[in-house]
C-alpha cells in the first residue's frame, strides 16, 4: 500500500475528473457509513461534487492532509488528518476519517491505511493520536479497539452535535 498526500487544487480549478471519479466511488462505496454520519443528503446516490465540497471543506481547516492510499494502482482508501484539533489544551494529532473501499472491508486494507498514518505521526514526533467514533458507529469502535485505541472521553463531536466516544493511543517507537 502506497499513501500520497493530496493537494488542494489552486483556487477556482476542480480536482481532475478521474481523480474526482475514483473518490466519488470510494465514499458511495460505504453507505451504510454514511447513513451513521449522515455527511451527505442521500447516503445511496453520493455525488462527485458533493464529495469535492466535502474535500474543500476539511482542507479550509489548517493543518489537515487528505492521505490516499493506493493498492497496486487502485484506490483502496482516504485519510483525513489534522494535526492540531480546535481546542488548544489537546496536544494530539487527529485522524478525522479513515474510510476503506466498502469491497475490501475486511482484508486489512483499513489496519494498514491506519499504520501508515500513525507512522506519519511518530515521523513528525507526534507521540499520540486521537480519533472520534459515533456512538452508533460500534463496527468502527471494534476496529479502533483492537488498533490499541482507548476511550477517554464521551462529548458531542464540534460540527453536527452527534454523541461521540473520543479515542486516544500513545504512538512508540517502532
Amino acid at each position: 500500500m502506497i499513501l500520497d498526500l493530496l493537494l488542494p487544487p489552486p483556487p477556482g480549478r476542480p480536482l481532475p475528473g478521474p481523480l474526482l471519479a475514483e473518490l466519488t466511488a470510494l465514499y458511495a462505496s460505504n453507505h451504510a457509513f454514511h447513513t451513521l454520519t449522515g455527511d451527505f443528503p442521500d447516503p445511496h446516490d453520493i455525488r462527485p461534487e458533493q464529495v469535492a465540497h466535502a474535500l474543500s471543506e476539511e482542507w479550509a481547516q489548517p493543518g489537515t492532509d487528505v492521505l490516499l492510499a493506493r493498492s497496486f494502482g487502485h484506490l483502496t482508501g482516504i485519510a483525513i488528518t489534522l494535526a492540531h484539533h480546535p481546542d488548544p489544551a489537546d496536544p494530539d494529532p487527529w485522524i478525522g476519517l479513515l474510510l476503506v473501499d466498502a469491497g475490501l472491508h475486511g482484508q486489512g486494507h483499513g489496519r494498514r491505511l491506519a499504520t501508515l498514518v500513525e507512522d506519519r505521526f511518530r515521523a513528525a514526533h507526534r507521540t499520540a493520536a486521537r480519533l472520534a467514533v459515533l456512538d452508533s458507529n460500534q463496527k468502527a469502535m471494534a476496529f479502533w479497539t483492537a488498533l490499541g485505541y482507548e476511550v477517554i472521553d464521551h462529548r458531542e463531536d464540534r460540527q453536527l452535535k452527534r454523541p461521540c466516544a473520543v479515542l486516544r493511543k500513545e504512538l512508540t517507537a517502532t
